[in-house]
């Protein structure tokens, strides 16, 4: 670990980490990922009710331990029928201060192995630095929110915004400070 890499390293988690604050909290770029409904009281009445354990469900589900011929029985019984996938948490909580610290850390580990291969690479160019960096947004995008959006819809305009944009930004940075002496 060098001096260079934690700089590298530092600009970038921030470059991350502002945009990933501008795109779900000022720009609404996520808007269409949480929808409202107007029966939300009863909704959480019921899930409250019910004495969830804290999780997400897949509903229609079949209880563990169903047998692979009574879970594709059900599947076949609920073609066509209302589903609905839902995260249940018992107690809403708005302090951010812990779920920033720890989404700053994470990027800051991202940036830290990026910054440790491009130091392997060598010299690498603007444009080369530009395309790893998009080409690493992308391969998220497409292996975590565009894959689940195929087995359980949903819009990911968003999360591939967020592929493109920060981490471009991040390719221009690194292709930078990245070739300075």
């Amino acid at each position: 670990m060098n001096t260079k890499q934690i700089i590298a390293s530092v600009v970038g988690a921030l470059i991350l980490f502002i945009w990933q604050f501008l795109s779900w909290a000022a720009i609404p770029i996520h808007s269409d990922v949480y929808g409202y409904t107007a029966s939300q009281d009863k909704i959480l009445e019921v899930l409250n009710q019910s004495n969830l354990e804290e999780g997400t469900y897949m509903l229609p589900g079949v209880p563990p331990g169903t047998s692979h011929e009574d879970a594709e029985k059900q599947g076949q019984a609920s073609i066509g029928k209302p589903w609905a996938q839902v995260s249940y948490h018992k107690s809403f909580d708005i302090s951010m201060g812990m779920n920033m610290t720890r989404g700053f850390l994470v990027d800051l580990i991202a940036l830290f192995l990026l910054s440790w291969i491009f130091l392997r690479l060598g010299k690498v160019n603007m444009q080369t630095s530009i395309f790893v960096c998009v080409s690493i947004g992308l391969i998220a995008y497409l292996t975590i929110p565009y894959l689940n959006s195929i087995w359980f819809g949903g819009s990911t305009l968003g999360h591939l915004i967020d592929a493109l944009v920060p981490w471009g930004l991040v390719g221009v940075w690194l292709g930078w400070y990245m070739n300075r002496s």
